[in-house]
């Protein structure tokens, strides 16, 4: 990456040299309907994932997270397909995926390694994150595991996803053993989950320079406001996701006047209340946090990546932490 991309508004990833865009694209829903994991979407073609993926990068965004979970490398064979649709050629885009621990041991990551970079194809793999903490092996066993894939050259960087603030020391102290840090953790965090400021997580990230990526920054669709104009609306979402506490008529009554503020505000600058909430979102901690919404239609990717193209004040910024303060715990 060039120091123009940096002058653009791109921030490095951790202590790495990888310069994100604020806003990557989340590809779960490229699962094609594969697995249980893969059923919470609807089913996207070939024809739109090309399409999301050309219309994020128009609109400045330059990497895409992934996993092996997400239908089973389906996911992983569709984002590789459509770069490839698209003329992408590899190095021109950061691409990170993920190792599935469950029910697995950390001797899986080697094991395993080489499917994943089958599925991406010719693509590298740049930020390779442990998906959760529940596997077999010890934090020092998985992260000497990941920290071989390194130096052999199978990876650039590594990450995890879920980890305390407690497991994501540990993991750092383990990779600085093998002259490597930790550089991201991926975790839930939006308006309308704000645990990590309380909990320790954001506060140790920040002390030891490790990206937030934040997941379901738009709270699944909530922070749209669709579900709460239309309730009804809830009972035809596919896969499991009607069943969430969120979606239930309590809590989108408690949710709605975050989304009414993200509305109105959105309204003195000609944009919806999704494109507020992911503006607040990658400022509200400086440049500690980079996220990554998902899309099933094109409109959904432009939506996302135009979030960039304005900046909420300091008031506005303030005004939304305040009436969100609720989700802090």
């Amino acid at each position: 990456m060039s120091n123009d991309q940096a002058e653009v508004g791109h921030r490095s990833l951790g202590g790495s040299d990888l310069l994100i865009s604020p806003i990557g694209l989340g590809c779960w829903q490229f699962s094609k309907r594969r697995t249980l994991a893969g059923k919470f979407w609807s089913m996207v073609e070939d024809e739109e994932i090309a399409a999301i993926v050309k219309a994020s990068m128009e609109r400045g965004v330059n990497w895409f997270d992934t996993a092996e979970s997400y239908g089973d490398g389906a996911s992983e064979k569709s984002l590789a397909a459509a770069l490839q649709t698209l003329n992408v050629k590899p190095g021109e885009v950061i691409i990170a995926s993920k190792w599935r621990p469950i029910p697995r041991r950390a001797s899986s990551i080697q094991k395993t390694i080489g499917a994943r970079l089958d599925c991406l194809a010719p693509y590298s793999i740049d930020l390779f994150q442990v998906h959760n903490p529940f596997h077999f092996s010890t934090i020092p066993r998985v992260m000497t595991a990941m920290a071989r894939l390194v130096e052999s050259g199978k990876i650039r960087y590594v990450g995890v996803s879920n980890y305390s603030a407690d497991q994501m020391r540990r993991a750092d102290e383990a990779l600085r053993e093998r002259g490597l840090r930790l550089v991201s953790n991926q975790v839930r965090y939006s308006l309308l989950h704000r645990r990590i400021e309380t909990n320790g997580l954001l506060e140790t990230a920040v002390e030891l320079g490790i990206t937030i990526i934040a997941y379901s920054p738009v709270a699944q669709g909530l922070l749209s406001g669709k579900f709460h104009d239309q309730p009804g609306l809830v009972k035809r979402l596919p896969g499991f996701r009607r069943y969430l506490p969120d979606f239930q008529p309590g809590a989108l009554n408690k949710s709605r006047p975050v989304v009414e503020a993200c509305r109105e505000i959105g309204r003195r600058y000609g944009l919806d209340p999704v494109q507020v909430a992911l503006n607040w979102l990658v400022h509200c901690q400086e440049d500690t946090v980079a996220a990554i919404p998902g899309a099933t239609r094109v409109s959904q990717a432009e939506s996302n990546a135009e979030a960039l193209s304005f900046r909420l004040t300091r008031d506005e910024m303030d005004h939304l932490d305040r009436l969100s303060s609720a989700y802090k715990t």
